[in-house]
């Protein structure tokens, strides 16, 4: 018996995804088959089976599994070859069930097992397959031996299929729960990955967007205020000139870097592009975000970006508070991104705040 969670496509995995697969399902084999031999077992048992049968039951149990893990592993495809596995261990399910002559509670038990753990692994598709393989070596076995049918299970039947029926749900619902935990680290990761900016290790510009767009509802709805600064690091095309881009990347990352150490925990920095950066400074009002944009400011005139090169570089920002009167969280932006235009008018190196027109 076996069971892992997939889909369809397994045998187009990654090499390394099939070995894990095989890996996995080797342990579930091991306990699956022991399990099952319990339950065939009780039918031999109760029927008077003779040795070779026994012999024949041990061998699967007990060898099939160390056969099987390594076949997968060995193959240049170990997906398809667990895939392969699986269907020899639907077709030797068969092949005891006619042994047994359907005895209804072994029977029973073992088509149920396999069967779900077939679906958890390829869907109804693999399923299809995997029962043909079990109707054909049911076949050929009852052809091959003769057939009995024994319509009645007896209570030692009953109770041998009861470990089988009782412990490998519970195996394979501890399988399905550490792979789902997996997944879902697995899909925190990428969606921490897919909102941030390689380079600076700051928010990307779509992800600080809506940060900023979730800052205008909020104040909208109870009507703190809050800032937006607009920053740019000045004549950064000259950086890029004369040392090179390497040297422009890592003034990007020590801007970025230093601009994080000046900020409150609950602000938001982002990279909004190229050498561009934003900020939301929530429940912050203009003039303490002029205060905290001087400060930047400030920090990142006194330092040294690149040593190597005794890079230096300012800063131009822009500053624009919450406005009732935009129509969304863009406009706010805009109105920072104005303000830092007029900051550069001014002679760069500066922190200008947005005034409305007249105002």
């Amino acid at each position: 018996m076996e069971q892992a969670v997939g889909q369809a496509d397994l045998s187009e995995r990654p090499q390394v995804e099939g070995l894990r697969f095989a890996r996995r399902m080797y342990f579930l084999r091991v306990l699956g088959l022991l399990l099952g031999a319990v339950c065939i077992g009780g039918a031999l048992w109760n029927q008077g089976a003779h040795a070779p049968a026994w012999a024949a039951l041990l061998a699967n149990a007990l060898i099939w599994p160390h056969v099987a893990y390594p076949l997968a592993r060995r193959s240049g495809n170990p997906y398809r070859a667990e895939l392969r596995n699986l269907m020899m261990d639907s077709a030797s399910g068969g092949a005891w069930m006619a042994v047994i002559g359907f005895s209804p509670a072994p029977s029973a038990v073992i088509f149920s097992m396999m069967a779900m753990d077939k679906v958890g692994v390829g869907g109804l598709r693999f399923l299809a397959r995997c029962l043909a393989a079990q109707a054909v070596a049911a076949a050929v076995v009852a052809m091959a031996f003769g057939f009995e049918l024994h319509p009645l299970s007896s209570t030692v039947e009953r109770l041998a299929a009861l470990p089988l029926l009782v412990a490998y749900p519970v195996a394979i619902g501890l399988t399905t729960y550490h792979l789902a935990r997996r997944v879902r680290s697995q899909n925190r990761t990428l969606a921490a990955l897919s909102s941030l900016d390689g380079l600076s290790g700051l928010p990307n510009r779509s992800h600080w967007e809506s940060v900023v767009a979730s800052e205008f509802q909020r104040c909208r709805r109870i009507g703190h205020p809050s800032s937006v600064l607009m920053i740019d690091i000045d004549h950064f095309k000259a950086i890029n000139d004369r040392h090179g881009h390497p040297v422009g990347d890592e003034v990007i990352r020590r801007v970025a870097e230093l601009l994080r150490r000046s900020l409150r925990l609950h602000d938001v920095p982002g990279r909004y592009g190229g050498e561009e950066f934003g900020v939301v400074l929530p429940g912050t009002g203009v003039e303490g975000a002029e205060v905290l944009a001087e400060r930047i400011r400030a920090r990142i005139e006194s330092a040294v970006l690149e040593p190597r090169n005794a890079v230096r570089a300012t800063l131009s920002i822009g500053v624009a508070a919450f406005d009732t009167l935009d129509a969304g969280h863009m406009e706010w932006i805009a109105r920072a991104d104005r303000a830092l235009y007029a900051a550069k008018e001014s002679g760069r190196n500066r922190t200008a705040r947005y005034v409305a027109a007249g105002g």
